[in-house]
């Protein structure tokens, strides 16, 4: 039964969309990348959800400032201009050089500086398959996520990262960060020397071609999670190694949303208590 906030989702009917959709967020992606400071563990360049899908929020050039927008529920890519200006480019598939092109001359017509253009994407493949009302289903269940996910980050007084959407896996994920180092890594290199845990939803990948939950915890402690998992969540170490629950196991569960709060919550705790018997304070 299909539950608020979590939409049935079948693969043999939104895969082109959702491959069309990853290639379209790769666009405002660049645009971060290319415009934005780094940020520890690149959360400068993931994108963050907003009520209609995923947006860049306010990117600041120092002259013009702009915001980019991959709307899920009509279907288009918009950017809009500290000064007023607005763009909406409708998206049905088309290569992604296309909706590219076309903000690149927007923001560089706007004032945006040259030196925040990204490489020119060149990429070509037409997703003749794309579905507008697939692109709205995928737009809630991801919104579903982003709620649960938001709920849990509140709860959680240590450092996290902001909710991002990753362009380049078309992946939402939060880091946890309890502040430790990890023995013998240079403290500089944050990616090696933060102890941290991630929690994510993926549409489907190479590894597993169905949307799914993951946690994984690094370093990794010995015997985790200890705890038996619920629900059908199973643990996984084919390409990585963390917990893995199919999106289809959840749907069956009486209440969705508290159920994978309560999976989360419970992997951190017990990550929490493990991992910080193989760490120092920084």
């Amino acid at each position: 039964m299909e539950q608020t906030g979590f939409p049935i989702l079948e693969v043999s009917k939104f895969a082109s969309t959702r491959d069309a959709l990853q290639a379209y967020s790769r666009i405002p992606g660049a645009w971060l990348k290319a415009c934005r400071a780094r940020r520890k563990h690149w959360w400068h360049i993931s994108l963050r959800p907003s009520l209609s899908g995923v947006s860049t929020g306010v990117v600041y050039t120092g002259s013009v400032n702009f915001e980019i927008e991959l709307n899920l529920h009509a279907s288009y890519l918009s950017a809009r201009t500290s000064d007023g200006q607005a763009l909406q480019i409708d998206l049905h598939g088309q290569a992604a050089a296309e909706p590219e092109a076309q903000l690149r001359r927007f923001l560089l017509a706007a004032g945006v500086p040259a030196a925040c253009a990204p490489t020119t994407d060149d990429a070509t493949q037409v997703f003749d398959g794309y579905s507008c009302g697939q692109a709205q289903n995928l737009g809630r269940a991801l919104a579903g996520v982003s709620t649960v996910m938001d709920a849990m980050r509140a709860g959680i007084r240590d450092e996290t990262s902001p909710l991002g959407l990753w362009p380049h896996h078309f992946d939402l994920a939060m880091l946890w960060l309890p502040g430790d180092k990890i023995p013998g890594q240079d403290p500089d290199d944050e990616e090696y020397a933060d102890v941290q845990m991630n929690f994510g939803f993926t549409f489907g990948d190479n590894m597993i071609p169905e949307p799914y939950f993951y946690t994984t915890a690094y370093p990794l402690p010995e015997d985790f999670p200890a705890r038996e998992l619920d629900g059908g969540a199973e643990w996984f170490s084919d390409g990585f190694t963390g917990m893995v629950w199919r999106y289809a196991h959840l749907l069956e569960v009486t209440d969705p949303a508290a159920a994978l709060l309560s999976q989360w919550q419970a992997l951190l705790d017990e990550g929490r208590q493990k991992l910080a018997n193989q760490s120092t304070r920084g």
